[in-house]
């Protein structure tokens, strides 16, 4: 979602990466360019002006260091500042047993799908969460929420159809919740599509009787400057703990989540980047300001990966590849595990760089529809062929292709990406002769990724991600050389030596393939 703002600060950054020296003359333009930047990503517009003045403040005050370009001081500042005021450290729930938690918005925000969500991480953190209905307006809320509880196994509270009484519907939960096992009680709560007094007087009574611990803003973050309006209306009623902000994975402009903030002094808590009830996760404020950066979230994507991805069959894979036997039951297995990562575009945004990346791709080459193409492709593949490429002859070609429904232009280039692949990273290739070496080195494991800790210690490495090169497809590669230089960024931000080029995780591979010219 915050694509637009990440090019149009790029932009602006270039033209301070060749700096001499910081002052107020030189960086004048700059400064305009990001505040521009700002309010068109909809950043409510006194949040802008008051940012810029303290970014302008530091930099005029910081003294450069001598092994950092003084443009890149300026990136690292703002990068700082930005953290700051996306909330400066994660804050995270009071659960304190039993907790009550109370989900407030307007409809369409994802209230209900969210209180899910929640739930569904609680249960994995080891808490044991209850669901109850308190949306007594919208049309099926009440059976959606019980869908949605039996797809995570959490028990629910469910009024009947006719009740409209909802401090009734919240006394009734109470003594039901008394024989249940459970720490935390979540209530979805009843929106409008727009703010009014009878919404506000029913929950500033739900409010004053729960007398919840967390009271949580669920804001689409699509709504730009709106939301912190909402967000200030539903904090005089019921008293907000945190926000919510959802849909993260859309074209929003991002100006919520830079606003809310400083304008409501309410911390985000969680973000939703997709309708699955796993997309779901911690705000991070120094994440979410790389990200915003193109700094990407290297921490961020490996928990997704430890979280979905199977240890023991992506190193099973790993070790075929760089062994020359990788095939396509391996290939389909690895996109299988991609697609439960969720879409790719969202997942490669992760990656340091990739919105300079993204544009050097070829057309269409994150379309969600392509990966069910290639899995199309290899499905139709007899067992032999899956397991031998070189069997593909022309007149095979032309079957799979009727099987799979595409064009034979389609299944020579898949074929064709494959094979640079498997070449790249067998044993012989540059990719699998440097992965065979640092595995040899490391007792036949593949080590963590800079700056984590290490698998022993519980915590993930990167060798569970799936390759991603012949996902791609395209002839088309993009020119690493062409990205930004963020050296001395890197060195700021205490990322760790030196980063001329975006890290490409352990594990995902040939996904460098994509950089080589042709």
């Amino acid at each position: 979602m915050f694509s637009l703002l990440s090019d149009k600060l790029d932009d602006a950054f270039r033209k301070l990466r060749g700096l001499s020296h910081i002052s107020e003359s030189n960086i004048k333009e700059a400064m305009r360019d990001i505040r521009m930047a700002l309010l068109d990503a909809d950043v409510e517009y006194s949040v802008a002006r008051e940012f810029i003045a303290h970014v302008k403040e530091q930099a005029l005050g910081e003294k450069v260091l001598k092994t950092v370009k003084p443009g890149e001081q300026i990136v690292k500042i703002f990068r700082d500042e930005l953290t700051e005021l996306l909330g400066g450290d994660a804050a995270g729930l009071n659960l304190t047993p039993p907790a009550r938690v109370l989900v407030v918005g307007l409809n369409g925000a994802g209230k209900t799908t969210t209180s899910a969500k929640l739930a569904r991480r609680l249960k994995a953190e080891g808490h044991k969460p209850l669901l109850v209905a308190c949306d007594l307006v919208r049309p099926a809320a009440i059976d959606q929420l019980a869908t949605l509880a039996a797809q995570i196994d959490v028990p629910v509270y469910t009024p009947s159809a006719a009740e409209k009484d909802v401090i009734r519907v919240a006394k009734d939960a109470l003594r039901w919740a008394e024989g249940q096992e459970h720490d935390v009680l979540i209530f979805d709560t009843a929106g409008r599509q727009e703010v009014d007094e009878p919404l506000v007087a029913e929950l500033r009574k739900l409010a004053k009787f729960l007398k919840p611990q967390e009271a949580l803003l669920v804001a689409d973050a699509a709504t730009g400057q709106q939301a912190v309006r909402v967000a200030q209306t539903f904090d005089q009623a019921v008293g907000l703990t945190g926000i919510i902000l959802t849909k993260l994975d859309g074209d929003a402009r991002g100006g919520a989540a830079l606003s809310m903030r400083a304008v409501t002094g309410k911390p985000i808590k969680y973000i939703g980047e997709g309708e699955k009830l796993d997309m779901f996760g911690p705000f991070v404020p120094q994440r979410m300001a790389d990200r915003i950066l193109g700094m990407g979230d290297i921490v961020g994507l490996v928990e997704k990966a430890a979280e979905k991805i199977d240890e023991k069959s992506a190193m099973s894979s790993v070790s075929r590849m760089m062994s020359g036997e990788f095939n396509f039951n391996d290939f389909l297995n690895q996109m299988r595990m991609m697609q439960s990562l969720g879409p790719l575009e969202g997942l490669l945004g992760l990656l340091p760089g990739f919105s300079k990346i993204r544009k050097m791709l070829p057309e269409n080459a994150l379309d969600p529809k392509r990966m069910k193409r290639m899995e199309a492709i290899v499905l139709s593949m007899t067992k032999a062929e899956r397991l031998n490429y070189k069997l593909l002859i022309p007149s095979r070609r032309r079957r799979i292709a009727k099987g799979s429904g595409v064009s034979e232009i389609e299944v020579n280039r898949f074929i064709k990406n494959f094979k640079e692949m498997k070449e790249m990273m067998g044993g012989k290739g540059p990719m699998g002769s440097m992965m065979k070496n640092m595995m040899k080195a490391h007792g036949g494991k593949m080590p963590a990724m800079p700056g984590l800790p290490s698998g022993n210690g519980g915590a993930p490495t990167g060798a569970g991600m799936p390759d991603l090169s012949a996902m791609m497809g395209g002839d088309a590669k993009p020119d690493m050389s062409k990205l930004p230089d963020l050296s001395a960024l890197s060195e700021l931000a205490g990322m760790g030596g030196k980063n001329k080029a975006p890290r490409i995780p352990k594990g995902f591979g040939a996904f460098s393939g994509l950089f080589r010219k042709r």
